[in-house]
């Protein structure tokens, strides 16, 4: 099974947690563009997927291609190479926290837990429309 869905407007990576003390006691909170991204995440998925969901033993390998928006300050010579796939994103955020915000917002929706994800890939590539493309399968 292969599933494939579309997450509009620039990528976004896992925030880091937010820690705060009361009384001795410290709290972890997530920060809250990234629960609002992570929610957005999993409304597209559950909208586009028609909430399917993998078997829990399943193994798991997901692609991501996160495309950011054009620079408008770039040349119209770099803006075309940026087009065109030849300049890649070398910016915030990194691949691993678009990667790691994309399989947690999908736990307990797409899969049981993200620990069923066996193999990974992420690009990132510039486009006149930023979203992030999202393909799930089933790696057996």
């Amino acid at each position: 099974m292969t599933v494939s869905f579309t997450v509009p407007g620039e990528p976004q990576g896992k925030g880091r947690p937010r820690f705060s003390s009361r009384n001795g006691r410290t709290f972890t909170h997530t920060p809250e563009k990234t629960v609002l991204y992570e929610n957005l995440v999993a409304t597209e998925y559950d909208i586009q997927a028609d909430g399917y969901r993998f078997p829990d033993g399943a193994m798991i390998g997901i692609q991501v291609c996160a495309y950011y928006s054009i620079p408008k300050s770039a040349s119209k010579r770099k803006q075309a190479a940026m087009q065109a796939g030849d300049i890649k994103p070398t910016k915030k955020p990194d691949a691993d926290n678009i990667l790691k915000c994309i399989a947690d917002s999908l736990n307990g929706i797409a899969y049981r837990d993200d620990a069923q994800i066996v193999t990974a890939t992420i690009e990132k590539l510039y486009s006149d429309v930023p979203r992030v493309e999202v393909t799930l399968f089933d790696w057996t």
